[in-house]
């Protein structure tokens, strides 16, 4: 099995099973330009394929427009495109001669006769104009639509425009479709329906967007979100964690209550994965079923149980350096977000440690290095908390305790951006509060500019900013993308 550019151990539906079929096949081949993904751990032969930036091809839109993509980065290392990998590999299996390209224009000329091939009109994709496209004129290649051919050879605007469709009769064919009821109904046992779907900053399985501290920090771990009565029903509190259970598998998330929200249903993201989470694949629970027609899995219903999951501590921990939690004594749930010169992890555990103080150690000073270390214990509240500095800089802290309030974690980021630390914030880092005067932003709520919470509230409330514009003209929240808006409206309507 040979897998290009996808990570199908998080996005398939019933994803635990496609892993053990992964891991019993005799040989798994994947080409992807990120080095570790869940897929990537399953391949007996990884190969580097380029990126988006590096690639050098065609691109075709919605408006089956053709436009030229020219590599703005160089290939790094032993990465190569993906046609080169291809038929590189079937010269060695002994099929020089149907592979013989050199160049990618070659590519897209071949692509161009097979379009034309016994096509007299029965197909609307038509290319043949492009038969014997020159390197020099595909370099010079500009965008056009399809179809291009002997009958429109610069190219087609508007399909359709003479009344007829791509079938025999010029007809168009009109397929009555039964609706039908979910494959797997609602139980006693599983009586919640799971929705999954996307959040505004992370894209597919986070392989790429998840590296970015801009966009892992607006929603930065796996979340299920629930209407009030129902999670008042479930006895989920807003910030505490439940366990999410189909017949196919499970995973742990952090329980979102909204009002607004569907009852009797449940939302869950799609985009962790065991790179970011220990527990955070959704795909695991999603049922198989598919649509008999389009083969698209039944992402939209499956039916779930939804309890509490009370652990014996939460914690978090800020970290210079990448830490390995997977299998650590004591933890049972963690996150990881990548921040602005620090990585953040969220963890919770269901066996309290003897020694808090050597277990922080051993996971912060593993290394030896010279470092000053400040801790304190509250043994009667189950409260721990630490902090590495090295050349008084915070290198890295951590803070646990018994319920998920724990201090604000957007001050003491701020803290790793810092050359040194002054007094005040070496006399405030175990509290985990910012001293006064500071100017903590909160919450990230506009990716674009990187504004918080604190900054906009502080607009609305102190400058009368009571609209979206006049928010954004006092610090550019929601001018940009505008996926942050609904979000500053929420916060006007709060504040008034």
């Amino acid at each position: 099995l040979w897998i290009m550019g996808t990570n199908p151990v998080v996005s398939l539906p019933d994803a635990d099973r496609a892993r053990a079929a992964l891991q019993r096949c005799p040989l798994v081949v994947v080409s992807d330009c990120m080095a570790e993904t869940d897929t990537t751990a399953c391949a007996d032969i990884l190969l580097p394929a380029t990126a988006w930036a590096e690639k050098n091809g065609t691109v075709t839109n919605s408006e089956r427009r053709i436009s030229r993509q020219r590599a703005f980065l160089s290939a790094p290392g032993e990465a190569r495109p993906d046609w080169w990998i291809v038929s590189e590999v079937a010269r060695r299996m002994g099929y020089r001669e149907a592979f013989p390209y050199q160049h990618v224009s070659e590519v897209f000329r071949e692509h161009a006769r097979l379009s034309g091939f016994e096509n007299e009109g029965q197909r609307d994709f038509d290319i043949s104009a492009f038969n014997d496209i020159s390197a020099a004129e595909y370099e010079a290649f500009v965008p056009i639509q399809w179809p291009v051919n002997a009958a429109a050879p610069k190219g087609t605007a508007r399909m359709l425009s003479e009344g007829r469709f791509f079938t025999a009769n010029g007809k168009a064919r009109m397929l009555p479709i039964m609706p039908r009821s979910s494959a797997n109904r609602l139980s006693s046992e599983y009586p919640l329906i799971l929705n999954t779907g996307r959040v505004r900053d992370q894209w597919h399985t986070m392989t790429r967007t998840g590296k970015s501290a801009r966009l892992a920090n607006h929603r930065p771990e796996p979340f299920l979100e629930i209407h009030n009565r129902d999670a008042a029903a479930l006895k989920l509190t807003p910030g505490g964690l439940c366990r999410v259970s189909s017949v196919w598998g499970e995973m742990i998330a952090r329980v979102v209550i909204n009002q607004g929200h569907r009852r009797g249903t449940v939302f869950v993201p799609i985009h962790w994965n065991d790179q970011y989470a220990s527990h955070g694949r959704v795909g695991a629970l999603v049922n198989p079923d598919t649509d008999p027609v389009s083969g698209q899995p039944e992402f939209k219903h499956t039916p779930v149980k939804v309890v509490a999951f009370e652990p014996s501590w939460h914690g978090f921990i800020l970290s210079s350096r990448p830490l390995s939690l997977a299998g650590k004594e004591a933890v049972s749930y963690w996150v990881r977000i990548n921040g602005k010169r620090f990585i953040r992890y969220e963890m919770a555990g269901q066996v309290m440690s003897d020694d808090w103080s050597a277990w922080a150690r051993s996971l912060l000073c593993a290394d030896g290095q010279q470092v000053e270390w400040l801790d304190y214990l509250d043994s009667a509240s189950g409260r721990y908390r630490a902090a590495r500095l090295v050349a008084n800089r915070l290198e890295s802290c951590l803070f646990i305790g018994p319920s998920p309030e724990l201090p604000a974690r957007e001050w003491l980021a701020d803290l790793f951006t810092a050359e040194r630390l002054d007094d005040s914030e070496r006399l405030c880092l175990l509290s985990g509060r910012a001293p006064k005067g500071s100017n903590a932003s909160g919450r990230l709520i506009c990716s674009c500019f990187g504004v918080g919470e604190n900054v906009i509230l502080e607009a609305i409330i102190n400058e009368d900013a009571d609209s979206v514009e006049a928010v954004g003209k006092c610090c550019q929240a929601g001018t940009n993308c505008g996926s942050c808006i609904p979000e500053i409206r929420a916060l006007i309507e709060a504040a008034r």
